[in-house]
C-alpha cells in the first residue's frame, strides 16, 4: 500500500515543481532547444543583409539623388565659332593662304621666265606640291605662244565655302580667275577650286589645289 506523503513533504515537492516549471518556461523563451539560436541567427542575418543592401536601389526604382540640369543657351546667344576646332583668327588666316595661292595660280606675266611664276605658287604651297604643280600645269604648254603676245593675267579669287576642316586642316571652295591684259582685253573665269591648306611652320600652306568637283577632302596625305 502506497505511503502517504505528510504535508511537509508535500508542500515541498509542490516548491520544487513550481521551480522546475519556472526554469522550464524561462529556457524555452531565450531560444530553447536550438530554436532561438536559429531565430537571432536569421535576425541578425537580416540585419546584416539589410545592411549589405542600405543605398543600393532596386531596378527600376525611382532615383532618389538630387538631379543637377547642365546649363543651356539660348539660341540667339549662341557662339558657333566656338564649337570649331579652329579660332576666328586661325580660319581667316587659313582662308587667307588659300585665296592667295588661287590668285597667284591666275597671275602669269608670259614676258617674265617661268621660274618667276612658279616661285610665287611656292612662298604659299608646302615644299613639295608646288613643284608637282608645276609640272601639271598647263601654263608652260602655252608660255612661248603667250610670251610673242606679250601676254600679262592677272588672278583673282574669292572664298565661297568651307568644304571640310580638322584641327590642322581646312579646306575651302575657291571661285578663281584670270583677266588676260593685252589687245584682245578677254578674261577667262578658271572656275571653281578645292584647295586644301594645312598648318605648317606656324602658319598655313596649300597641299592640295584642284577643281573643286574632284572632291578633296583635306587632311589626307
Amino acid at each position: 500500500m502506497p505511503r502517504t506523503l505528510t504535508d511537509r513533504q508535500q508542500r515541498v515537492v509542490f516548491g520544487v515543481l513550481v521551480v522546475v516549471l519556472v526554469a522550464f518556461g524561462i529556457y524555452l523563451s531565450i531560444g530553447g532547444f536550438g530554436g532561438g539560436d536559429e531565430q537571432a541567427d536569421g535576425g541578425q542575418g537580416q540585419q546584416q543583409a539589410d545592411g549589405g543592401n542600405a543605398g543600393a536601389e532596386e531596378p527600376g526604382a525611382p532615383a532618389t539623388a538630387v538631379p543637377s540640369p547642365i546649363p543651356t543657351t539660348d539660341v540667339e546667344d549662341m557662339q558657333v565659332l566656338d564649337w570649331l576646332p579652329l579660332s576666328e583668327d586661325e580660319l581667316k588666316a587659313a582662308a587667307a593662304t588659300a585665296q592667295g595661292f588661287a590668285e597667284a595660280y591666275g597671275t602669269i606675266d608670259y614676258t617674265a621666265p617661268q621660274e618667276e611664276y612658279f616661285a610665287s605658287l611656292e612662298e604659299l604651297a608646302a615644299d613639295d606640291y608646288a613643284q608637282t604643280l608645276a609640272q601639271s600645269s598647263g601654263a608652260g604648254a602655252l608660255w612661248d605662244e603667250m610670251a610673242e603676245k606679250e601676254t600679262v593675267a592677272q588672278g583673282r579669287a574669292d572664298i565661297e565655302s568651307i568644304r571640310s576642316f580638322s584641327d590642322d586642316s581646312v579646306v575651302f571652295v575657291v571661285k578663281a580667275q584670270s583677266i588676260v591684259e593685252n589687245e584682245d582685253g578677254a578674261d577667262e573665269n578658271l572656275g571653281d577650286f578645292a584647295v586644301t591648306v594645312q598648318k605648317a611652320r606656324g602658319g598655313w600652306q596649300v597641299y592640295d589645289f584642284q577643281p573643286a568637283d574632284a572632291g578633296n577632302l583635306g587632311g589626307q596625305r
